[in-house]
C-alpha cells in the first residue's frame, strides 16, 4: 500500500509551481530557478527583519545536529515544512516587489501590437497596482489603450508620441504602498530615405572629400556602412577611406581614380535589424588637374566632452583629409592611455573597452602628414549609476520608542537622497527629521506605521530601499505554552519569559504559587529568564513567568526535569594509518532511559555531509547505524564511522556530538595518516656554475614517516620532461636541505625541482625552481658523421651533422673546417660561423678530379675551440664521364617497342650514375627526338610508345652530378608492322558442365599489318581478380571453367606487331556440379546464311540426347 503522503507532496509542489508563475511569465528560467527563487522569496519575505532589496541569496544552513535518519528530508518534514508555510502566509505585511519594470526596446513593426511592462509585488493582504508615466498616473479608464493584468501594465497599439517615457510601477495595500524603481520605455523603428535623387560630387585626383549619409529617423542607435556601386561590394575602411560611426558620412582623405562610381549609404537598426539603402551618391574625377599636396584638417572627431557610464566600451573618432594621406596618433594629456585600449580602422578609431572611473581625463588625437600637423582635444568624464552600500530593514517597534534609519549609496557624480513613505515625499517636521541619508523619528506613533523608501538618485539614474515600520500594541501572548524543559544534573538552566507584547511587559516569576525571591543560586536576568545554577532534582517542578502592560495580562508555564548527564566515549582515541587502510571509529553514550539520543560526526570542526560526501568525503565516510543496549535506569548507544581507503588529506580531528533534549556532549579522536611526503619548500639556487647547481630547499611534512632520501629534477628545453640529475653527494639523505647538482650542460636554461621519498614512497614535487642558464664553457662535443665527396669538378664538398644547441656551450658558435690532401703536412682550417651550417665547399682548380683528402670538423665559441671529429678520408668531384658506353644494340620488341642495351664505359674517374637514351625517327632531326634516363646504373631500357613500321636511330651518353658524358655513335632499328586491327568474329562454344570447346573465324592480317601466328584467349570470373590466358595456333580451342559462377571469355589475335584488338565478350554462367550443354552464336556486323543456323541445330540434337 503506497504512502498516503506522496500524493499531497506532489500536489504541494505543484502548487508552489503555480503559485510562482506570475514571477517568472515572459521570463526564461528553468525549473529550478523557479524552486529556488520560491525558497528565497519566502524565507525573505516571512522574516520580519529583512532587507527588502537583497537581490541573490544563498541556501538554508544545515542543522547544527541531525537526527539519527542520515535520509535528508522526510514526507513528514516536507509536510511540516508547507504548514510553515501557510502559517508564515498568514501573517500580515506590507507589499514587497518581486519583479519591478524593465527598461524596454519595442520594434514598431512588431506582430503583436502591445507593450507589456511586468510588475508583481507580494503582501497580504495582496496588493493592488497603479501606474505612472514621467510621473503622471495612468488611468486605464480614461484611456482605451491601457489595461492591468494582475500587475502589469498593457499598452495596445503604443506610439512613440504618447508612450515614450519613464514608467513606475505602485503597490499598495492597507499597510502602506512602495514605487518600482523607473524603467524607460522606447520604440525601434527605422524609416525610410529620401527618395529624391541626390547630386553628385566632382573632385580633383588627390583632394579629399566627404559623402554625406543623412540617416532616415530612427530610433535606437543605428550602424552604418557604405555600398561602392552595387550591393553587396562595401567599401572596405583603410587608412585612406573611414566610415564615421557617429555622423555616418564616408571620408576618403585622397581621392583616386579608383574610387569613382556611386555610393550608397546602408543603415542598419541594432534593435531590429531592419536595413534601408540610400539613392545612390555619383562621385566623379575632374579633367582641370591634380589636387596638390596639403596639410591635414581633421573631418571628424568625438566630441569635446564624453560622458560614458562605468562598464561600457568607449570608442573616440578622429579622421583627417589631406595628401598624402594623414597618420592618426593619440595620446592621454597627464597620463598613459589604458593598456586595454585598442587601436581600431588603421588608428581612427580609439577603443576603449569596460572602462573605469580612472580611464577619465583629456585625451588627443593628432593627424600628420609631410606637410603639416593638426590636433584635437576632447575630454572622457566616466560616470556611475547610484549604487547600495546600506539599505533600510523591516523594522518593528513599541510605541514611544526612537526610530532611525540610515541609506547609503555611492555613484558618480555623488548621489543625492529623499524619503518616501506610502509613496508620498517625507520632509523634516515636529518629531521627523530628514537629513541626507538619515531618517529620525522620535516617539513613534502607531500613526507612523507604514511603507518607507530611501531614494538615492543622481542625474544618471535612481534606486529604491524600501522597508516597513510595524508600531506594535498588543496585550502580552505567548506563543508555547506550556513548555517543558530537561536539565542537566549539576548544570545551570535558563528558563525563558518571552510574550510578545507592546509595549513591553513587566514580567514576574512564581513556583507553587508563590513568587520567585532571587538569590545566589536563583536569578532573574535581565531579559526576564530565570537561570538556576547547579541544578538538582529538588528543582524539579513548575515555574509560572506572568506578563502585565496596560493592555492586558498572561502567563506561561515551564515544566522543569533534571536528568543525570550524559557520557560520551570516543574509540580510538588516537590512531595511526598509512595511506589506503581503513579505520573504524566507534561513539557510546550512556544516557537516561526516558531521552532521546541523535549523533552527529565533525571532522576538523565541520559536520561530515553522508548523503553527499562530496568534495572532502568523495565516498570515503560511512555512518554506521546505532546499537542501543539498556542497563537498569540507563541506556548506551553506540554509532561508528567507517572511514575507507584513506587519503592524507582524512587526516585530522574527529568528533563525535552526542545530543538529548537536556544536554550536549562533544568527543575527539585524533587520526594520524602515514604517507608520502608532502612537496619540499621553495627551491632555491644558491650558485651556478657551467655544469653544476648548488640548490637548496626546506622540509616539506614527512606525513608522520621520516623523509629517507631526496631526489633532484631538472628540465631545459631540449629535455623529454622532467629527469633526473646526479648530485653531489650521491645519494642526497632525508636529513639535507642542499645539494648540488652536477654533470649539467652548459649554457642551458634549467628549471629544478626535489621530489622527496619515504618508507611509504615517494610524494609529490615541489615547485619548480625559478628558470637559471649554467654559464658559459668551451664546447665538448664534436660534430658526427662527417663524410662528403660529389659536387661539382675540382671541388671538395665536406658535409656533417650539426652539434645541438644542448652542447654548443655559449654564444658565437660555430664549426672549425680542417683539411690536407694525402701525404701532404699542413692542414687547411676555414671558419664557418653559422650553428647551423652542415656543408663547407673548397674549391681549386688544381687538384684532379677523386683527389683524396683527410678530412676533420670542430667546434668553437667565444670561451675558445673545442674538439675534432675523427680523421676521414673524403675525394673531391670526379667530373663528368670521360668515355661513351660501348656495344650499343636495339631491336623491336613490338611495333611500339625498342629493346636498347649496352655496355659502361672503362672504369676511372668521372664514372656514369646513370645513362640517358635519345631516340627519334629516321625522317626527322635529332632535336626533336625524345630522351628518357635510367633509374640507377641500368645497362638496358625499352622504348615504348613508338610508331608501328618505322627507322629509329638511338644514341646512349652517361651523365653524373658533375654533367653529361659523351654520346655513342647512332644504332637504327625498325619497328615491326601493327597487329592485326580487325577482331576474331563470330565466337561459337559448346558449354559441357565445366568445360566448354571455343572456335572463332581466323583472322587474316592487311598487306601492312603483321602476320598472324597465333591467337590469345583470356577467361576472367566476375568479382575476382584471377586471369586465366591460353595461347593456341588454331582458330579453335578447349576451356576448363575452374568453379561455378560468371565467366567472360575474349579473344585477340597474335602477330610480331603485339596483340590485336579484342573480340566481343562471351558471358558463361555455370553452377559447381551441374552438367550443362548449350551454345550460343554471337552475332558482329551483317549475320550469316541460315545454313550455319541450321548446321549448328543438327549439331546440339545428339548432344541433347546424351
Amino acid at each position: 500500500m503506497g504512502s498516503p503522503w506522496k500524493p499531497l507532496f506532489f500536489l504541494s509542489i505543484i502548487g508552489g509551481l503555480s503559485d510562482f508563475a506570475g514571477a517568472v511569465a515572459a521570463r526564461p528560467v528553468s525549473y529550478a530557478a523557479v524552486l529556488r527563487m520560491k525558497a528565497d522569496s519566502s524565507s525573505v519575505l516571512g522574516s520580519r527583519s529583512r532587507p527588502r532589496q537583497q537581490h541573490g541569496g544563498g541556501g538554508l544552513g544545515a542543522p547544527d545536529w541531525p537526527a539519527f535518519s542520515s535520509h535528508p528530508l522526510s514526507a513528514l518534514s516536507v509536510l511540516g515544512s508547507q504548514e510553515d508555510y501557510r502559517s508564515e502566509e498568514s501573517e500580515e505585511f506590507g507589499p514587497v516587489f518581486l519583479q519591478e519594470p524593465d527598461d524596454i526596446i519595442y520594434p514598431l513593426d512588431a506582430d503583436e501590437k502591445r507593450v507589456v511592462m511586468h510588475c508583481e509585488a507580494r503582501g497580504n493582504p495582496p496588493p493592488t497596482y497603479s501606474w505612472y508615466v514621467n510621473r503622471t498616473e495612468i488611468d486605464p479608464l480614461a484611456d482605451y489603450r491601457y489595461s492591468l493584468v494582475d500587475g502589469n501594465l498593457v499598452i495596445a497599439n503604443g506610439s512613440v508620441i504618447s508612450d515614450y517615457g519613464m514608467y513606475q510601477c505602485r503597490a499598495e495595500n492597507s499597510f502602506g504602498a512602495v514605487f518600482s524603481r523607473e524603467a524607460l520605455l522606447q520604440f525601434a523603428y527605422l524609416g525610410a530615405f529620401s527618395g529624391k535623387a541626390r547630386g553628385g560630387m566632382s573632385v580633383r585626383e588627390g583632394q579629399g572629400v566627404v559623402l554625406m549619409c543623412i540617416p532616415p529617423p530612427h530610433s535606437p542607435e543605428i550602424i552604418y556602412s557604405w555600398v561602392f556601386n552595387e550591393f553587396p561590394s562595401f567599401v572596405a575602411e583603410d587608412s585612406r577611406r573611414f566610415v564615421s560611426q557617429h555622423t555616418g558620412n564616408l571620408y576618403i582623405s585622397k581621392v583616386q581614380p579608383s574610387d569613382v562610381g556611386s555610393y550608397i549609404c546602408l543603415v542598419k537598426n541594432t534593435a531590429t535589424n531592419a536595413r534601408v539603402l540610400s539613392p545612390p551618391t555619383p562621385l566623379t574625377l575632374r579633367t582641370d588637374g591634380v589636387m596638390g599636396e596639403y596639410e591635414p584638417k581633421i573631418e571628424v572627431h568625438f566630441p569635446t566632452s564624453v560622458l560614458a557610464a562605468r562598464g561600457v566600451t568607449v570608442r573616440l573618432e578622429c579622421f583627417a583629409l589631406g595628401n598624402p594621406v594623414p597618420t592618426i596618433t593619440w595620446r592621454k594629456i597627464n597620463g598613459n592611455i589604458p593598456k586595454k585600449a585598442r587601436l581600431r580602422k588603421s588608428q581612427a578609431v580609439l577603443e576603449i573597452p569596460n572602462i573605469q572611473l580612472e580611464d577619465s581625463g583629456t585625451y588627443e588625437c593628432k593627424a600628420e602628414n609631410p606637410r603639416g600637423g593638426t590636433a584635437f582635444k576632447g575630454h572622457l568624464q566616466v560616470y556611475t549609476l547610484p549604487q547600495w552600500v546600506r539599505m533600510i530593514n523591516d523594522t518593528q517597534m513599541d510605541s514611544g520608542e526612537k526610530l532611525q534609519w540610515e541609506c547609503k549609496a555611492t555613484g558618480r557624480p555623488r548621489p543625492t537622497y529623499r524619503w518616501l513613505r506610502n509613496g508620498l515625499p517625507l520632509t523634516s517636521q515636529s518629531r521627523l527629521e530628514v537629513v541626507n541619508g538619515e531618517l529620525t523619528i522620535h516617539k513613534v506613533l502607531p500613526m507612523d506605521s507604514g511603507m518607507y523608501q530611501c531614494v538615492a538618485e543622481n542625474k544618471y539614474g535612481a534606486v529604491y530601499s524600501s522597508a516597513e515600520l510595524k508600531i506594535l500594541a498588543s496585550a502580552p501572548v505567548f506563543v508555547n505554552n506550556p513548555v517543558r524543559v530537561v536539565a542537566t544534573l549539576g548544570k545551570d538552566v535558563s528558563l525563558e519569559c518571552k510574550p510578545r507584547a507592546s509595549p513591553k511587559p513587566r514580567i514576574t516569576w512564581k513556583r507553587n504559587d508563590r513568587r520567585i525571591q532571587p538569590s545566589k543560586r536563583i536569578m532573574l536576568l535581565r531579559n526576564n529568564t530565570l537561570k538556576i545554577v547547579n541544578s538538582s532534582r529538588a528543582d524539579e517542578g513548575n515555574y509560572v513567568c506572568r506578563a502585565e502592560n496596560q493592555l492586558g495580562s498572561a502567563e506561561m508555564t515551564a515544566s522543569l526535569w533534571v536528568k543525570d548527564a550524559m557520557r560520551v566515549e570516543l574509540s580510538p582515541s588516537r590512531v595511526e594509518v598509512t595511506v589506503g587502510e581503513s579505520v573504524v571509529l566507534s561513539c557510546k553514550a550512556t544516557h537516561d532511559t526516558s531521552l532521546d539520543v541523535a549523533f552527529q560526526w565533525f571532522f576538523n570542526q565541520r559536520p561530515i555531509a553522508f548523503q553527499h560526501d562530496g568534495g572532502g568525503g568523495g565516498g570515503h565516510f560511512e555512518f554506521i547505524q546505532t546499537v542501543r543496549a539498556r542497563v537498569r535506569a540507563k541506556q548506551s548507544s553506540t554509532v561508528d564511522l567507517m572511514i575507507r581507503n584513506i587519503f592524507l588529506r582524512h587526516a585530522g580531528k574527529y568528533g563525535c556530538r552526542a545530543q538529548t533534549s537536556a544536554d550536549a556532549v562533544f568527543s575527539e579522536a585524533e587520526l594520524l595518516v602515514r604517507g608520502p611526503p608532502g612537496p619540499p619548500g621553495v627551491v632555491i639556487v644558491e650558485e651556478i656554475s657551467d655544469a653544476t647547481a648548488t640548490l637548496s630547499w626546506t622540509r616539506g611534512l614527512d606525513n608522520h614517516s621520516p623523509i629517507i632520501a631526496y631526489n633532484l629534477q631538472a628540465r631545459s628545453p631540449f629535455s623529454l620532461g622532467w629527469q633526473t640529475v646526479k648530485t653531489d653527494p650521491d645519494p642526497v639523505t632525508g636529513d639535507m636541505e642542499s645539494a648540488m647538482a652536477v654533470q649539467l650542460n652548459p649554457w642551458v636554461e634549467y628549471e629544478f625541482r626535489v621530489v622527496a621519498s619515504n618508507a611509504i614512497g615517494t610524494g609529490d614535487p615541489s615547485a619548480p625552481s625559478r628558470a637559471v642558464r649554467t654559464k658559459e664553457a668551451v664546447p665538448s662535443v664534436a660534430p658526427a658523421n662527417v663524410s662528403g665527396g660529389n659536387g661539382r669538378r675540382h671541388e671538395l664538398v665536406i658535409l656533417w651533422e650539426p652539434v645541438s644547441e644542448e652542447f654548443q656551450n655559449g654564444e658565437g658558435f660555430g664549426y672549425i673546417v680542417a683539411f690536407r690532401a694525402n701525404g701532404t703536412r699542413g692542414w687547411k682550417e676555414k671558419m664557418v660561423t653559422s650553428a647551423d651550417s652542415t656543408m663547407y665547399k673548397y674549391r681549386d682548380e688544381t687538384f684532379p678530379p677523386l683527389t683524396a683528402f683527410e678530412v676533420k670538423v670542430g667546434v668553437y665559441n667565444n670561451k675558445g675551440d673545442g674538439p675534432f671529429s675523427r680523421v676521414v678520408v673524403i675525394h673531391s668531384a670526379e667530373g663528368e664521364p670521360k668515355e661513351a658506353p660501348s656495344d650499343v644494340k636495339a631491336y623491336s620488341i613490338s611495333s611500339s617497342e625498342i629493346r636498347v642495351t649496352w655496355k659502361p664505359p672503362s672504369p676511372g674517374p668521372g664514372r656514369p650514375k646513370g645513362y640517358e637514351v635519345s631516340y627519334w625517327r629516321d625522317s626527322d632531326q635529332e632535336e626533336s627526338g625524345r630522351k628518357q634516363r635510367t633509374a640507377k646504373n641500368e645497362t638496358s631500357m625499352i622504348l615504348m610508345g613508338l610508331e608501328g613500321n618505322s627507322v629509329y636511330l638511338v644514341t646512349v651518353k652517361g651523365f653524373n652530378s658533375i654533367g653529361q658524358g659523351p654520346a655513342t655513335a647512332a644504332v637504327t632499328a625498325r619497328t615491326r608492322r601493327t597487329p592485326p586491327a580487325q577482331p576474331p568474329n563470330n565466337l561459337l562454344w559448346i558449354q559441357e558442365g565445366n568445360n566448354v570447346s571455343l572456335s572463332w573465324d581466323p583472322v587474316k592480317a592487311k598487306e601492312n599489318e603483321s602476320d598472324v601466328i597465333g591467337y590469345m584467349v583470356l577467361l576472367k570470373q566476375e568479382g575476382r581478380s584471377h586471369r586465366q590466358v591460353t595461347r593456341t595456333i588454331n582458330p579453335s580451342t578447349m576451356l576448363s571453367l575452374p568453379e561455378g559462377g560468371t565467366y567472360i571469355i575474349e579473344v585477340r589475335a597474335l602477330s610480331e606487331g603485339g596483340e590485336g584488338a579484342v573480340s566481343s565478350q562471351v558471358r558463361l554462367v555455370t553452377s559447381s556440379g551441374v552438367r550443362a550443354k548449350s551454345s550460343q552464336r554471337s552475332v558482329h556486323g551483317r549475320p550469316r546464311s541460315r545454313t550455319w543456323t541450321t548446321l549448328l541445330l543438327v549439331l546440339l540434337v545428339p548432344l541433347a540426347s546424351c
